[in-house]
């Protein structure tokens, strides 16, 4: 199959939030917009489209504004493979693409925290986010008793969503302290909208057990979940449950701008793309924005995005006016990390025997002597399977095993998830016809 070459003023990767709010701020601008994203529909996942009721209210005007569009081009069912400068090479459902651009916005998102306990591979167990999207799909949920866990707001959000797919939500267990969740609480009025989604949420769950100070600390079943023993302010307890919903929040995609050799900075045992005010990573003409900058929610994403829209089709002015507002979301985000921060004793609840890397079943024990990832990697293979160390990396960076290298030369390469080999070939068909550099 032939290679197709497109060309755009601006480029945008990502079809969430921030993606989309930078799509619409360029187009203001006049230029040629390209959105690329990997699922089948636009919104990211905060905003997937629900087999019930379709996309939620508050994204239909933007996803609207977006497609109906004729500046804009947007590709779904499309992923990057490999980088090059003013140029990614994607693969889509009709073929490769070269996607040429003056100006990139990498919107990349976030992907669920796990993190391993005894029990976390049995069928039954997922993450919060993961039972959500799942549930908007249309997992049959009718009857089943399921248990929410973990720490943030998702925690609600997902429960909710479980509940009005039929599921019988028998608990909310929020890991952090009864007493960083009342700071939280107390702070909340700085922030009216929050506030306002936060007792609307609640008041859906009224019904429904909130448990602050409470963690999941092993799963029990034979081939399939069983129980669910937790630990709360009054000790252990099991709770006979069917399904397990359990995540301890997100962390920032920066594959694709680590391959693009921008900088990195720390963000908790993660790692986050390093901007300055107005967006602008450390490579010439390429922007980010999101929670590709650090998790800072829907809200935050929308105006990042918008900034980055604007920044990457040579506006700064009208990047600047958005700046207290971006300012006072970033604070929430703030906020959050520190009251929401994760109880020590859950990076040592994996046992020697406990699963760290799914993909390769690599057990906690074999990862004992590295404090590399490289070097875990070749010799047990952690990290060489299907999702290529997005759960495992995760999940050993926040253990404190084997932290992430914030270089712009760590050893990323592509291509950046499992590829077709129709892809390839049609790549290696056009490099030896000279279109490729």
């Amino acid at each position: 199959m032939a290679e197709r070459v497109l060309h755009f003023d601006v480029l945008v990767i990502g079809a969430g939030p921030a993606g989309l709010a930078a799509a619409r701020a360029a187009v203001s601008q006049g230029v040629r917009v390209g959105v690329v994203d990997m699922q089948p529909r636009t919104g990211g996942q905060v905003w997937r489209s629900d087999v019930h009721s379709g996309a939620p209210a508050d994204a239909r005007a933007l996803l609207q504004q977006v497609a109906g569009n004729a500046s804009i081009t947007v590709l779904t069912r499309t992923q990057i493979l490999l980088a090059q400068p003013g140029w990614l090479l994607a693969d889509g459902p009709t073929g490769t693409l070269q996607l040429h651009y003056a100006a990139l916005v990498l919107a990349t998102g976030a992907r669920e925290l796990l993190l391993p306990f005894p029990g976390w591979t049995l069928p039954g167990v997922t993450g919060a986010g993961a039972a959500q999207a799942l549930a908007k799909q249309g997992w049959p949920l009718a009857g089943k008793r399921v248990l929410v866990a973990g720490s943030g707001p998702l925690l609600l959000a997902s429960a909710a969503t479980l509940q009005r797919h039929g599921a019988h939500v028998l608990g909310i267990h929020e890991q952090t302290s009864p007493a960083a969740l009342r700071q939280f609480a107390l702070q909340l009025w700085r922030w009216p909208g929050k506030a306002a989604q936060a007792v609307a949420l609640r008041l859906q769950l009224r019904a429904v057990a909130y448990r602050a100070g409470s963690m999941v600390i092993a799963a029990h079943g034979d081939t399939q979940l069983r129980e669910v023993e937790l630990a709360g302010p009054s000790g252990r307890t099991r709770l006979a449950c069917d399904q397990l919903a359990v995540g301890y929040g997100l962390v920032p995609n920066t594959e694709l701008a680590q391959l693009l050799g921008c900088q990195l900075q720390a963000y908790g045992a993660h790692q986050q793309v390093q901007v300055d005010a107005l967006l602008r990573t450390s490579v010439t003409q390429i922007f980010a924005a999101g929670e590709v900058c650090g998790i800072g929610g829907r809200d935050c994403a929308l105006i990042e995005g918008a900034m980055a829209g604007h920044m990457a089709a040579d506006a700064p002015e009208a990047a600047l006016r958005l700046q207290p507002r971006r300012h006072a979301a970033r604070a929430f985000a703030d906020l959050l990390q520190q009251q929401f921060a994760l109880d020590p004793r859950i990076r040592t609840l994996a046992q020697a025997d406990t699963l760290i890397c799914r993909c390769e079943d690599v057990p906690l024990a074999a990862l004992d002597s590295f404090n590399d990832a490289r070097d875990a990697k070749l010799v047990s293979r952690c990290g060489m399977g299907a999702c290529q160390g997005r759960i495992c990396g995760a999940a050993l960076a926040e253990l404190g095993r084997c932290p992430p290298d914030l270089s712009t030369d760590a050893g990323r390469r592509p291509p950046l998830f499992p590829v077709r080999l129709a892809a390839l070939a049609d790549s290696f068909t056009s490099d030896s016809q000279g279109k490729h550099p």
